[in-house]
């Protein structure tokens, strides 16, 4: 996606914004670019162009800049502007340790209040995490493999989204967005995603079963496997540059 093309989305999200227009909205928008994928690490954010884009002021567009690099997306570099954040190794095995926490424990969360006498049915919180699988299978199909990987973040946000957390659910989103930095390390976004695309099937299959001890082990086994792939290429990439 070209700068022209992500502008033109932001010019979109103008109206929404409307007289509720605030810093956490305008960094709303952005972290949610970044999450997609159209904004890549070390890209330069232009504050007249999205101040334009979104009709917000100098002011307000510097404050969600503040925002998100308190959340690591943004780094400001003194006399060149802000920039979106690259990330590095260290940052790849800390946010995956974040997630076996938020996402394993998320799970962990659930079985426990299925143990109540009182418990109601899991098919109305399983949805999000269904309609996440069948996404990304949508998008597979079609060879959009960007959005494939979107289509995974909605499912793990998903697996978060369990825990029936506010600030579950919140740390997620944040963490999310880093992690799709993460993502641009690889050169073949295809054959990355693509593996996955049959363990998230399998995942929502063992929530649906009820086998949710299974289905907490499925993914730390995954999130080992993703964490050890990206470091490698991280490895590898150093050793290009």
């Amino acid at each position: 996606m070209t700068t022209t093309d992500w502008l033109e989305e932001l010019r979109a999200e103008r109206s929404d914004l409307g007289r509720a227009s605030t810093a956490g909205r305008v960094a709303d928008v952005l972290r949610t670019r970044i999450t997609e994928g159209h904004l890549r690490p070390g890209t330069r954010l232009s504050e007249e162009d999205i101040g334009a884009a979104l009709g917000v002021s100098r002011n307000t567009l510097r404050e969600a800049f503040r925002l998100l690099g308190h959340e690591r997306l943004l780094v400001h570099e003194f006399n060149r502007g802000v920039f979106v954040r690259r990330l590095t190794v260290d940052d790849v095995r800390d946010l995956y340790q974040v997630r076996r926490i938020l996402e394993c424990g998320a799970v962990r969360r659930l079985a426990e209040r299925l143990a109540s006498p009182s418990a109601s049915s899991t098919v109305d919180l399983l949805a999000p995490v269904r309609a996440a699988v069948e996404e990304g299978e949508s998008a597979a199909a079609q060879d959009a493999w960007v959005a494939v990987g979107t289509a995974n973040m909605h499912f793990h946000q998903a697996v978060a989204d369990l825990a029936q957390s506010p600030r579950v659910t919140e740390a997620m989103d944040h963490l999310l967005a880093e992690l799709r930095l993460v993502f641009h390390v690889m050169d073949a976004p295809q054959a990355f995603h693509a593996t996955y695309l049959p363990e998230n099937r399998a995942i929502l299959e063992l929530l649906e079963a009820g086998d949710l001890t299974a289905a907490e082990s499925a993914i730390a086994t995954y999130l080992d496997a993703a964490e050890a792939q990206l470091v490698e290429a991280y490895a590898a990439a150093a050793t290009r540059g």
